[in-house]
């Protein structure tokens, strides 16, 4: 019975045992290379920890399309690589100006603002090295459009663009439209190019990808409204990240708009639109649905 299988399935192993194959993974991805302090700098904040929530799942996308997850890892490294340029960019002076990523300094305090784009740039470019040269036994057609996958995530389409409206939002009254759209792209569609890139690679059909489109969707609203409310609940020792800045910099946000029950009521029906869009492939969905589950109930 479906209930039997999600019931037994072990996610903080999974979690666990995920999260290692996937820094071993990032580690191998930036070898002995120069200039070394460019090298140094990509180090720095991709290697820095996480909750690696993107890469594991881009894996945990591709075993649900019934592919070889390993075939992934390639792939998954790139989100992450994609996903840690925007951290050093967003902390920069010009964009979210924040001197704290992952519990120490952002990139630009121990590497200045230069060296800190320029690696962001790096690792951005990086991330289309590892699928289109790195990747083994995939179909090229697949690789194709897990690269064009990437770029309308990485770039005005998704992120960028999020950033940019983000940043003209500032100070201003913002509607919940402007404010969705600033957390599905700013967010969301990285997290939606995770499952999407993930599942293209193990094959996925159709009915797949149309399902995981709906669970991104819910899961990448669900996980931002989670951060707004955590940047007012939350220490910045336990977020690793400076608490209460979206608050200095007059930033709307869920809570500042709804409140916060509100805001944890409209998370967690998000995060059950997501689970229940799994519905037809449930005996094999238990990961993505522990983390759709995780993303709502993390404290950082």
């Amino acid at each position: 019975m479906p209930k039997a299988v999600i019931s037994s399935f072990d996610f903080a192993d999974y979690l666990a045992n995920s999260k290692n194959l996937i820094e071993a993974a990032l580690d191998d991805s930036l070898g002995p290379e120069n200039p070394e302090l460019l090298r140094d700098a990509m180090r720095y904040s991709l290697l820095a920890g996480g909750k690696r929530l993107r890469p594991i799942l881009c894996l945990a996308a591709c075993e649900l399309a019934c592919g070889d997850s390993e075939k992934a890892m390639p792939t998954a490294v790139a989100l992450e690589m994609i996903h840690t340029m925007s951290l050093i960019h967003d902390d920069l002076p010009s964009m979210d100006n924040d001197d704290l990523r992952r519990g120490r300094p952002t990139n630009h305090k121990v590497y200045g603002d230069a060296i800190a784009i320029l690696a962001g740039d790096a690792l951005l470019t990086r991330a289309f090295e590892m699928v289109a040269i790195r990747t083994s036994d995939v179909p090229a057609d697949r690789l194709l459009m897990v690269v064009g996958e990437l770029s309308l995530a990485a770039g005005a389409p998704g992120l960028v663009g999020g950033q940019v409206v983000d940043l003209e939002s500032e100070g201003k009254e913002v509607d919940l439209d402007t404010l969705e759209y600033i957390h599905l792209h700013k967010t969301g569609a990285l997290l939606r190019a995770c499952l999407i890139c993930g599942a293209l690679i193990g094959g996925a059909k159709q009915d797949l990808l149309d399902a995981l489109d709906v669970y991104a969707k819910g899961i990448g609203l669900a996980f931002q409204i989670i951060d707004d409310i955590l940047d007012v609940t939350a220490s910045s020792e336990v977020l690793g990240k400076t608490a209460g800045k979206d608050l200095i910099a007059d930033k709307t946000t869920y809570p500042k708009l709804i409140g916060l029950e509100k805001s944890k009521e409209r998370a967690n029906e998000l995060v059950q639109a997501a689970k229940d869009a799994l519905n037809p492939w449930k005996e094999k969905s238990a990961p993505l649905l522990a983390l759709a589950d995780y993303i709502t109930n993390r404290d950082r």
